[in-house]
């Protein structure tokens, strides 16, 4: 995170993290939870991207960033967009609950570069109390990794912050507005035997869509379109299937069956396989 600089003829605020990513391995940038009270705040421009929002009750503020400036009422999912470079001033009337997350800028830049025109925009600009529904469901999926304690598979967090950075780029998720464009049906074969048979290891996000010979982006548009879902939603739901086939089958000890089923460890694993079947690795094993 940057360092707040306070403004000395202001009262300066504080601000207390409450939950990071700093930890989990994540690539690409990171997520954390702040609790901010009252005052000023200084950002200076930074190497990487940031995006604030904030989370719960509303309060008063006013901000300038790029030379705009604004008086309002943040409310529950707002978000000031500040890319690498700019800095910017807030103040808040009161104390607010904050969820920060930040790209590297070679991230973002490696992203821009695989998005085929009419995507969007090749760089990220600021934004002042962006209200965008699929931005705060992606957000609120990376606070609740960070939420979840755990390290995840890179594929996971790749995937969300890709999602991301396309949505602030201006981008859809697909090239030339073909919204119902689908893996053809080799290829989707191609990719879904590919992650069955590698579920125990480390997948990425570039590393599936270089199977189909298609950009990270592209390839994430096409997947969901063809399977429903995300990638990482079904990476994470096939590992948690194959955890519940070898806990029916009681042969291996429930560490070995996490990182059989391609987990980082045995807390990964009873954290999705609690969040999708709504039962414990242990309850689990002892139920069937």
């Amino acid at each position: 995170m940057s360092a707040l600089i306070a403004d000395s003829h202001r009262h300066a605020g504080t601000s207390v993290s409450l939950r990071s990513s700093a930890g989990l391995g994540w690539q690409g940038g990171g997520a954390e939870l702040l609790r901010v009270s009252a005052g000023q705040y200084r950002f200076p421009a930074m190497t990487y991207h940031r995006i604030g929002i904030h989370v719960g009750t509303p309060v008063r503020a006013r901000c300038a960033c790029d030379g705009r400036r604004q008086s309002r009422l943040q409310a529950h999912g707002d978000a000031d967009v500040v890319p690498a470079g700019v800095e910017g001033e807030w103040t808040d009337d009161a104390d607010c609950t904050i969820l920060r997350v930040w790209f590297d800028d070679a991230f973002v830049r490696s992203i821009a570069e695989q998005m085929e025109n009419p995507w969007g925009e090749r760089e990220i600009r600021p934004h002042l109390q962006l209200r965008d529904p699929r931005i705060n469901a992606l957000a609120g999926a990376l606070l609740a990794e960070v939420d979840a304690g755990t390290a995840c598979d890179p594929l996971f967090t790749e995937s969300i912050s890709t999602a991301m950075v396309v949505r602030l780029l201006g981008g859809t998720g697909a090239p030339d507005g073909r919204g119902a464009a689908v893996l053809a049906a080799h290829k989707a074969a191609r990719v879904t035997d590919y992650i069955e048979s590698h579920l125990d290891q480390r997948l990425t996000l570039g590393e599936l869509a270089a199977l189909v010979g298609l950009s990270a982006p592209h390839f994430k548009a096409l997947f969901r379109e063809t399977l429903g879902m995300p990638v990482h939603q079904y990476v994470v739901r096939r590992r948690v299937e194959r955890a519940r086939v070898l806990l029916i089958e009681g042969k291996l000890s429930l560490s070995q069956v996490a990182l059989e089923a391609g987990f980082a460890h045995q807390s990964h694993m009873a954290h999705w396989m609690t969040r999708l079947l709504g039962v414990t690795p242990r309850a689990f094993a002892k139920g069937s």
